[in-house]
């Protein structure tokens, strides 16, 4: 890869970000990951520890999603912005906006609009979330014949978890797809429950969430059930595929729109019967 070609990465010490951006630099990329805070050494270090043999590939941004002037200056001279990051926690008393849903459609507007401005990015690809395409009925009767792209979660519905996860993701990736062909290609990959590698130092969230039934997590394991009810079964992706997606979204230019990105769907009872067929000897990190 022309390493002159540079990709935006959101949010770029996450779980799946920083894998990217690993996979990013190691095919020649130029890569821009974006943190909140450059202050926060332990993500810097993790992100620089990347850059060794990639040549000063690596350039990192403080950016916060919610200020346009920061985010521009991480977007210019790149071809292709890779949205990750999203407001998990939002606290309104501080901020412009009223609720998780609002602060993360306005972070998209404002990198959205950034991309247009900056008259070379070609293509965003936004990381989307299988809770925004539950297969639900609009008034939770009982669910559809299949789960596919045309699916979208009900915001008529109460959910007892995760409703302002539920909610902003939802109405952002509508967002973010309404740019689609409005001077800019756009890609929306809805994804599973993520497991898998890791470059951090810590077991990521999905992945606890996933085997919660090994660790008896019982926080994470009412997620899993939760997700269970969202959407009939638990889709799921290894992260290198979930990474390897965006990275061919990217390469490829007749792809656009919203794909599922899930290698199965299963119940939480066929999840632990795999778990309970691997070896005894598996250690899982904390």
């Amino acid at each position: 890869m022309d390493k002159n070609v540079k990709v935006c990465v959101s949010g770029g010490a996450g779980y799946l970000a920083s894998f990217l951006v690993k996979q990013l630099l190691d095919k020649g990329y130029t890569v821009h990951a974006t943190l909140r805070t450059l202050g926060d050494a332990s993500k810097v270090g993790l992100l620089q520890g990347l850059d060794h043999q990639a040549g000063s590939r690596l350039k990192l941004f403080e950016a916060d999603i919610y200020s346009a002037d920061e985010f521009a200056a991480a977007i210019e001279g790149c071809q292709f912005v890779v949205h990750m990051a999203t407001p998990l926690q939002h606290y309104a008393h501080n901020s412009q906006y009223k609720n998780t849903g609002e602060a993360a459609v306005g972070g998209v507007k404002i990198i959205m609009e950034s991309c247009l401005r900056s008259n070379t990015v070609k293509k965003l690809i936004y990381t989307a979330s299988v809770v925004a395409a539950s297969p639900l009925e609009q008034d939770g009767s009982g669910y559809k014949d299949v789960m596919d792209e045309t699916c979208w979660t009900s915001l008529d519905l109460s959910y007892d978890m995760l409703s302002d996860y539920v909610h902003s993701k939802t109405v952002a990736e509508k967002e973010v797809l309404s740019y689609n062909g409005e001077g800019i290609e756009v890609v929306s990959l809805v994804c599973g429950l993520v497991g898998g590698d890791t470059i951090q130092s810590s077991m990521a969230e999905s992945m606890g969430v996933l085997i919660s039934q090994a660790t008896n997590a019982g926080l994470r394991y009412k997620v899993l059930r939760f997700l269970e009810y969202l959407l009939a079964k638990v889709p799921i992706a290894h992260i290198q595929d979930v990474t390897e997606a965006h990275i061919f979204s990217m390469e490829n230019s007749h792809v656009n729109g919203r794909f599922l990105c899930a290698s199965a769907f299963l119940k939480s009872a066929e999840i632990a019967s795999l778990i309970q067929k691997c070896p005894q000897t598996i250690s899982i990190p904390p």
